[in-house]
Formats: structure tokens, C-alpha cells, sequence
């Protein structure tokens, strides 16, 4: 629905050139669709029965070991082991690191909302339910809490993960206490991922986009976040260097006096001299200088849809 609507991108915090949303909203996908991708690779290697005796070996079975190793795989749905992985712990330490990485992901769209949603920006807000994000003492407030409650959550498992990490240090053929830290991290790990899903999704299902708001933040440098695409548009004619000098100067000329790029421009005389107003215009309308951005969409999409209906 906002793959066209234009808006702010912005770096260090400020406006740097225009995006448009649904590129936005891609970007936070990408890493979903990696994710995915990152699970279905680890299933074989975390999907393992344990099943090994008192030090590996299943001597207390004799010949019927692998038998007996086979059979309870089967029973609980697992695959063999090539050996047993007692104090291989590799595979859970991999999992909780994925689980690090995707509420990474989660945290960045989190943090995303949480900027857009400022007073001063104004851009997204998160879904509305009664009562929800408001304050105690002054009502007015929409608080992004939904988005608050993902980034601890991330924090707290991303914390987890050199504990599981640690864990693999497991000593001879049975540890004397790294793994049990285990049972201390995977429950919190597995529930607190699961949390910062359920609110990603809520978020993004139903948050609230201000289109408007986009267009008057994007306007509120008088056309400023176009001054690379009107560098870029002169460096033919004057050369880049020479190109970057006028742009730059008539930028700091618009921001002393208070006017738009567009008529610092036009009173360039480098700029002038090869510039209409009229191709002035057209290199400062920030729907003119989105690059890839609609491929970027498609191709992330086209990853993402194979994903939706097996789903």
C-alpha cells in the first residue's frame, strides 16, 4: 500500500535523501526471509536425539546399541546423531544465537517505530487499543509500548547467548557444569523471542501510517534532501567537483536566509547558466530520484512470497 509514498531516509538521524516507506518496510523483511532460510538449515543439525550412555559409547547395550539408538529417534521424531552429542553442545548454542539475530531484527524495526512515532516526526504510530501506550498522568500520550517491550526482550536473549556459547566448553566425555546453565537460558530464550514475535507482528500488522506527515517532514528543509540529486544533475555540465561547490554554497545560502533549495539555485550563476527553473524543479522533486528502490521491493517480495503460502 506505501511502496510509492514517499518520505524522509535519513542517516545519523537526519535527512539524507528520499526513500519511499514500502522500501523501508522491505528492508526490515530481508532479514526475516533470512531468518526463515536460517531455520529450515538448522533443523538437521539441532533435530538430533541424545542417546549415548554413560560416556558415549553404549556399552551397556552390546551389539544392540544402534538398534536401541534408532528406535528412540523414531519414537521421538528426531534424527541419529552420527555420535552422541552430550558434550557437543554446538547445536543448542546455534540455536539460541539465531534467536539472538532475529530478535536483532525485531529491535531494529522496533527502533524504527519508536523514531517515527516522536511528536516532532509523526509518521507511524502503533496500532490503537483502549488504554494501551497512554499515561497515568497525562492523557494525551501514545506511547509506542508494544515497540518498548520488543527491544528489552531482544536485549535479554541477545544477553543469553555467550552463556550458551560458553556452555560448549564442556569438559571430557561428560561436563562437570557448563551445560546447566542451559536450562537457565533456553526457556527464557525460546519465551522472550516468542514475546518480541507476537508484538512485531501486532505491530506491523496494524500500524498506522501518516502519508501527509511523510510529505511535510520531507518538505520541511525547503528541498534540501535533493541537493545530491541536483549535484549529480549538474556534474555533467559542470563537473562534479565544481557542481558539488555550487550546490554546497547554495544550501548554506537557503538555510541563512530561510528559502527553499530551489531559489538558492536559481540565484547560482553556475547553476543558472545550465539550469532552467523549470529542470530546477524537476531535479529537487524527490519522486524523481528514488534509484532502485521499486526493483529493491519486487525482489524482496518475490522472496517473501513463496514464504506466505507455505504459511
Amino acid at each position: 500500500a506505501h511502496r510509492n509514498t514517499v518520505m524522509a531516509g535519513r542517516t545519523h538521524l537526519q535527512h539524507a535523501l528520499p526513500i519511499t516507506f514500502g522500501l523501508k518496510c522491505a528492508v526490515w523483511m530481508q532479514p526475516l526471509i533470512a531468518h526463515v532460510e536460517r531455520l529450515d538449515q538448522l533443523g538437521p543439525r539441532v533435530e538430533l536425539v541424545q542417546f549415548g550412555g554413560a560416556a558415549g559409547t553404549l556399552a551397556s547395550l552390546g551389539e544392540q546399541g544402534l538398534a536401541v539408538l534408532s528406535g528412540l529417534a523414531a519414537e521421538l521424531g528426531l534424527r541419529e546423531p552420527a555420535a552422541p552429542w552430550h558434550v557437543a553442545r554446538d547445536g543448542v548454542a546455534e540455536a539460541v544465537s539465531l534467536l539472538g539475530l532475529i530478535c536483532g531484527t525485531f529491535g531494529k524495526i522496533a527502533t524504527d517505530i519508536i523514531l517515527l512515532s516522536q511528536t516532532e516526526t509523526g509518521e507511524v504510530a502503533e496500532p490503537y487499543a483502549e488504554g494501551r501506550g497512554s499515561s497515568s498522568t497525562m492523557p494525551q500520550k501514545r506511547n509506542p509500548i508494544a515497540s518498548e517491550y520488543i527491544l528489552p526482550a531482544g536485549r535479554a536473549v541477545q544477553a543469553l547467548v555467550p552463556v550458551m556459547q560458553g556452555a560448549m566448553a564442556a569438559d571430557q566425555e561428560r561436563a562437570t557444569g557448563p551445560w546447566q546453565a542451559e536450562p537457565l537460558a533456553l526457556p527464557q530464550c525460546f519465551v522472550l523471542t516468542h514475546g518480541a514475535a507476537q508484538h512485531t507482528r501486532a505491530i506491523t500488522e496494524g500500524m498506522v501510517v501518516d502519508a501527509a506527515r511523510m510529505r511535510r517532514n520531507l518538505d520541511a528543509t525547503g528541498g534540501l534532501i535533493m541537493a545530491e540529486a541536483v549535484m549529480m544533475g549538474l556534474a555533467p555540465e559542470l563537473g562534479r567537483e565544481t557542481a558539488h561547490h555550487a550546490v554546497k554554497h547554495a544550501c548554506d545560502v537557503a538555510l541563512s536566509q530561510g528559502m527553499g533549495l530551489a531559489d538558492a539555485l536559481a540565484g547560482e550563476k553556475e547553476v543558472s547558466g545550465k539550469l532552467d527553473r523549470h529542470a530546477i524543479g524537476r531535479l529537487t522533486d524527490p519522486a524523481s530520484y528514488l534509484g532502485s528502490t521499486q526493483a529493491f521491493i519486487d525482489r524482496v517480495l518475490a522472496l517473501a512470497r513463496p514464504l506466505c503460502h507455505a504459511a
